[in-house]
């Protein structure tokens, strides 16, 4: 093997043009592939930025030739030559008018021949990628989307520092709260028995910053949730987290759209268009059956729960009668697209959402065949079409249940499932939305009570403060998330900052005053020195870098990520440990298992 000993690389493989010809450069790599003609040899060197030719003759020093032509794929070597034009050139890379004449050529190491080819697109199955994920890391769109990543944080910093921010660093060992997602949990040496929590986000922290009169706060915080995945799901992942104080739900707003303008200008060369709309809650679930809905198509939700709440057929009238409603959406215009079949398979998908069925009604070349039409007036028919807004060549579709959100969930994901089998998704068309106006409390089926939507921290709206307490079903938060394309990017809330009402809030939540000042004391007593009007949000970043880089998944923009049961394929963590360090922690493992890592 050779070294770097007096070697010093000029240039990156992906930055020469047809401008460099005669300049001698040096360049350092992988080897993606060798072509031996004979008498000339071409090798394909990458690195981080591209792909340049190499190329040897019957001119080439015979020892260096000799050495071009045992390399093989993911060989790392180095080189110095010169950059001459190709007399075969190719506009597949942006290297493709020149090549590089080598006069020196070091084998760095050699490579076994790796498990899967290191190509753009790889079709190598995930887990197989994720074993190796050092050699996933190399192919070029991996590459592009830490590359993306890196430059979105950096913009990040930029922006919000010039905003006034500061970046502080909040402790990764803190104390257990448990009020939302599931902690995990640190074991103390020297506190036997006693756990830190690694944090679920730095909500509290953040807050104690306004209290110590901060102003502006951000931090690209690591987060720890032990839940259930999914997709775009990550035991550990990161936030831009955001905090400032003398503010309100509008001026979060504004600071945090100027910053999504900036990084899509800056990364994407796309122009966002400010302000995003708006749009409550209650209404982006009445028209989309979700709180993260997706604008870049229509079919939107209709309530026809007063149509047919005393029809004759009992699929429609029981639901409303039980309390629940019964809603359609019109696939308009597509409706040819939707044969029998496809319907049925449609009829499945709602199941899963736990929808019982799905009704509908096709109208094809004049012709109108429904699975509902005759179990009602001609009335009713009449009525259901005209606010579904029907014509020739629609699809109307239908959910009903007893319970409002099964019908939501259900019809919510369908608009969508219906817009991907179309082919409405474009990945390139940027729908931003805050959703405002959110819930102050959900129900909780497993724990039989009302709980915190967002956190115990969100401030009420200033006219549901008297309901806090009393009417938590219709009590509003002043809460906002920030919604693109489907997917909720950020979320946050103006903050409780007046004692009596964080004292409210913990009532609310079925704390008594001994349990709230056992959990939240710090902040309890924190308040009573005079806290600031505060608020925030915190952007979820690999959620913000998949959209950008056009990944299908926030692994994709993790350099080592989790699978779907939280372990690591690469190292095979989490693992066994030692007896003894256990024995330094006090504690007894009294139930082993060893399950396989799942993708």
């Amino acid at each position: 093997m050779d070294n770097l000993q007096n070697f010093h690389r000029t240039n990156y493989c992906g930055d020469f043009r047809i401008t460099d010809a005669g300049k001698t450069v040096s360049v350092c790599g992988w080897v993606q592939r060798q072509r031996d003609l004979g008498g000339l040899i071409f090798v394909d060197l990458r690195d981080r930025t591209g792909l340049v030719q190499l190329s040897f003759d019957d001119s080439t020093d015979k020892a260096i030739f000799d050495k071009a032509a045992s390399l093989r794929a993911e060989y790392v070597i180095a080189a110095t030559g010169l950059v001459r034009e190709r007399e075969s050139k190719t506009n597949k890379i942006p290297t493709g008018d020149v090549e590089i004449y080598v006069t020196e050529l070091r084998l760095l190491a050699k490579a076994d021949t790796p498990p899967f080819e290191i190509v753009e697109d790889s079709k190598a199955n995930d887990m197989l990628r994720l074993k190796y994920r050092y050699l996933d890391l190399r192919r070029p769109d991996m590459q592009r989307a830490i590359a993306t990543r890196h430059r979105i944080t950096k913009i990040a910093r930029d922006y919000f520092d010039e905003q006034g921010f500061l970046e502080i660093e909040t402790p990764m060992l803190t104390k257990s709260t448990p009020e939302g997602a599931r902690d995990y949990l640190v074991p103390s040496r020297v506190h036997p028995g006693k756990f830190y929590a690694l944090p679920q986000s730095p909500q509290q922290y953040k807050q104690l910053l306004m209290l110590s009169g901060f102003d502006r706060y951000m931090q690209i915080a690591r987060c720890f949730r032990d839940e259930d995945l999914r997709a775009d799901r990550q035991p550990e992942f990161t936030q831009i987290d955001l905090e400032m104080s003398f503010v309100n739900e509008e001026d979060v707003m504004t600071i945090q759209e100027g910053f999504l303008k900036r990084v899509f200008k800056e990364v994407l060369d796309v122009d966002v268009q400010t302000p995003f709309l708006r749009m409550p809650w209650r209404e982006a679930m009445d028209r989309f059956g979700s709180d993260k809905p997706d604008l870049r198509f229509g079919f939107e939700i209709k309530d026809i729960s007063d149509i047919v709440k005393g029809c004759g057929f009992g699929v429609f009238s029981g639901p409303v009668a039980e309390g629940g409603s019964v809603r359609l959406i019109n696939v308009d215009g597509h409706a040819a697209d939707f044969p029998r079949k496809k319907i049925d398979k449609l009829a499945d998908f709602v199941k899963t959402y736990k929808a019982k069925g799905l009704a509908w009604t096709r109208m094809v070349d004049g012709q109108v065949t429904s699975s509902y039409q005759k179990f009602l007036t001609e009335e009713e028919n009449k009525a259901i079409l005209e606010r579904a807004g029907a014509k020739d060549g629609d699809l109307v579709l239908i959910v009903g249940d007893a319970k409002d959100e099964v019908v939501f969930a259900a019809l919510g994901a369908l608009r969508c499932e219906c817009a991907k089998q179309l082919g409405l998704l474009d990945p390139k068309d940027f729908k931003f939305l805050w959703v405002t106006q959110f819930p102050m409390f959900e129900y909780s089926e497993e724990e039989g009570r009302y709980v915190a939507m967002h956190h115990p921290f969100t401030a009420p709206m200033d006219e549901d403060l008297d309901k806090l307490e009393t009417d938590k079903k219709n009590c509003r938060a002043k809460a906002y998330d920030i919604v693109l394309n489907g997917t909720e990017l950020g979320g946050g809330s103006i903050r409780i900052s007046v004692p009596e009402t964080q004292q409210a809030m913990f009532r609310a939540l079925g704390f008594t005053d001994e349990d709230a000042q056992e959990r939240f004391g710090h902040l309890i007593n924190a308040f009573k020195f005079g806290a600031p009007p505060h608020g925030g949000l915190a952007y979820g970043l690999d959620r913000l870098c998949m959209l950008m880089a056009g990944a299908e998944s926030i692994r994709d923009v993790i350099a080592f990520p989790k699978v779907q049961n939280a372990s690591e394929p690469m190292t095979n963590c989490p693992d066994f440990v030692e007896e003894k360090q256990l024995d330094d922690l006090s504690i007894a493992v009294t139930r082993k298992e060893q399950d396989e890592p799942e993708a």
